[in-house]
Parts: C-alpha cells; sequence; structure tokens
C-alpha cells in the first residue's frame, strides 16, 4: 500500500537558505564582525590583537556593555528606550557599595547586593509606569531619568562621605559571592560568563516563549497587540525592570572587582548599549530585532575599543569609528531587510 505525497500548500512561500540567512536580523552585524576582525587582525594581529589575553581584553569590555545591550535591545524590540542605564549603574553602584562598607550600612554582601537589586526593579517599574500613565515617549522619560539619578547619586553621595565615591570595601567584597561576580573560570572573566548565559537564556526567551511572542507583538503594534489580549502594559513594565537589573549587575561586577564605587561609572553606557543594540539589527521603531545582534553589536564595540589600542592609533578616533558603524549598520539592515521582503513579494 503506498501513501500520496501531502499536497503543498500554496499559501507557504518557500524560502532558500540564502534568503533566510538575510532575513535575520543579526546578519548584518555578522558580517560586520567579520570585517572588524580581519580588519584588526592585518592591521594589529602582531602585537597581540589574537593573543589570548588580547582577546580577553576585548571580550571584558564588550562583557560590560553586552550584558546591558541584551536587555536594551528587548526594550527596543518591545518599542521602547531606556537612556538611564548609565546613571542606574552608578546608582546601583553606590547604593551596593554604602550597604558593605563598615562606617554605614555593615550589611552582609548577599542581602546588600539583594537590596540593590530591589532599588533597581523599583526604579525601573517606575520607568515603565510613567511612561505608560503619561504617554509621553520614552526618550524623554528616560532621558530625564538620566539626570534625577546621576544628579540624586552625585549629591547624596558627597552629602555622605564628602566624595563622589565610596571606597574601602575591598575586604567586604572580597568573598566567594564576591568572587561570583568578579572572579574568573578558565581564564575569562566572570562578566564574560555572564554575558554570554544571559545572551542564551533571553535569546531562547525571544525566540522559543510567549512572552518572547508578546514582545515583538507590543513593538510592532500596541493596539493590535492589546486588541488581541496581550498584557502590553506588563510586558513593558518587566522590560523596563529588567533593564535596570541588567545596568545593576555590571555595577554589582565593578564594585567587587574594583572594591569601590564611582558616581561617574556608567557615564555614556546609555550610548554605547544602543548603538550595540542598532548594529545588531534592532530597529528604532520596535518590533524587529534580535539579542544575539545586539551582543554581537557589543563585541563589534568591544573589538575596535581594544583593537585600535593594539594599531596604536589615538583612541579619540574610537567614537568616530562606531558612529560610522552605527550609520553603516542602520544602512545595510534596512538593504537586507527590504530585499528580504521584495524577494517574499515576487513569490
Amino acid at each position: 500500500m503506498t501513501t500520496e505525497p501531502a499536497a503543498r500548500d500554496e499559501r507557504i512561500q518557500t524560502l532558500s537558505p540564502w534568503q533566510r540567512l538575510i532575513a535575520r536580523p543579526e546578519f548584518g552585524a555578522l558580517a560586520g564582525l567579520l570585517l572588524v576582525f580581519f580588519i584588526f587582525t592585518a592591521a594589529a594581529g602582531g602585537s597581540g590583537f589574537l593573543s589570548l589575553s588580547g582577546t580577553v581584553n576585548y571580550l571584558e569590555v564588550a562583557a560590560q556593555v553586552g550584558i546591558v545591550s541584551v536587555f536594551v535591545g528587548l526594550l527596543m524590540i518591545g518599542g521602547e528606550f531606556d537612556l538611564s542605564v548609565g546613571s542606574m549603574l552608578g546608582v546601583a553602584g553606590i547604593v551596593l557599595a554604602l550597604l558593605v562598607h563598615p562606617d554605614y550600612g555593615h550589611l552582609p554582601l548577599a542581602l546588600a547586593i539583594l537590596i540593590t537589586f530591589v532599588v533597581a526593579a523599583a526604579i525601573g517599574w517606575l520607568n515603565g509606569w510613567l511612561v505608560l500613565k503619561t504617554g509621553l515617549p520614552s526618550f524623554i522619560v528616560t532621558l530625564a531619568m538620566l539626570f534625577v539619578l546621576r544628579g540624586g547619586a552625585l549629591g547624596f553621595t558627597k552629602l555622605i562621605t564628602n566624595l563622589t565615591l565610596v571606597q574601602g570595601i575591598s575586604d567586604q567584597v572580597n568573598t566567594p559571592l564576591g568572587r561570583l561576580f568578579s572572579g574568573d573560570l578558565f581564564g575569562v572573566p566572570a562578566s564574560v560568563w555572564w554575558w554570554l548565559i544571559l545572551t542564551i537564556i533571553m535569546g531562547f526567551i525571544l525566540n522559543s516563549t510567549r512572552f518572547g511572542n508578546w514582545i515583538f507583538a507590543v513593538g510592532g503594534d500596541a493596539n493590535a497587540a492589546r486588541n488581541v489580549g496581550v498584557p502590553v502594559r506588563r510586558v513593558k513594565t518587566v522590560l523596563f525592570m529588567m533593564t535596570a537589573m541588567a545596568a545593576t549587575l555590571v555595577a554589582i561586577i565593578q564594585v567587587t572587582k574594583y572594591g569601590s564605587a564611582d558616581v561617574l561609572r556608567g557615564t555614556q553606557l546609555e550610548l554605547n548599549t544602543v548603538a550595540a543594540a542598532v548594529i545588531g539589527g534592532c530597529l528604532l521603531t520596535g518590533g524587529y530585532g534580535s539579542v544575539i545582534g545586539a551582543s554581537i553589536g557589543a563585541l563589534i564595540l568591544g573589538m575596535v575599543q581594544q583593537g585600535i589600542i593594539y594599531t596604536s592609533v589615538d583612541s579619540d578616533w574610537f567614537q568616530v569609528m562606531v558612529g560610522g558603524m552605527i550609520l553603516g549598520a542602520v544602512v545595510l539592515n534596512n538593504a537586507l531587510r527590504g530585499r528580504s521582503m521584495l524577494s517574499r513579494r515576487k513569490k
């Protein structure tokens, strides 16, 4: 007895492997990563760029941007921005340092970390609540929060310590728990492992869970998503809270590594994380993007920042290269996306 093959459904388009590849949001970033790697390999391969220490150096720089970029990318896919992440990092570091400092909080590190995460979640919730309650663009609300947090941390820290930093906590953070954030495994800093693990987890959530579908839906068309039952307010609020907590994780990594906190840490982090997400293929209009792409964007930034040093070129040129990469990435991603959509219509 033979079985007749199932008839092909004409409503389902068949794309070639190449069309499926260029339709991926991270394709442009991956091509850019290879280009940057080959450029610095040719220019500084003999100066230590390809060495183990050189690789660890740019991975560590990329990790501290990448941890936050993963969540900034998710927030952009959900149709919102958070420009307060840099100030959030500075505030979280100061809160943690004051809580464990023997002259102030003198709390155990575990309890101080827990309280710091709760503070970050509250600030993230406030960002989301303000955006959704007022209807103002998140760009404006979080820009205001950037100044509120930075100024508040500066004034409060100087009021308590007469300085803009908190130091003298090396003994309090040099514990097994502290080394979970500042130590290394197989010669690779803990921050890189945190970055890798978060990228895998959030990439899975975005692409394989109902919550991930909700993120795409609220970023693509919030009203349509609401009409089919997606809890738009809850999704966006959770995304703001996760973004603030990601900045706090980087603050904990820095405080446990250096044994101090500084109000000015995290300056320009908001721009670097948005740049990484844009280079990684996240659309500024929401509804489209990739966690892996945002991580690749962060890796490109770290590679360029450290690669310039190995080429002995003045590091001031780093920002010129970042600006050029952002522009190039947007043009390339738009061209690839347009070509992908055109090929689908021709089917």
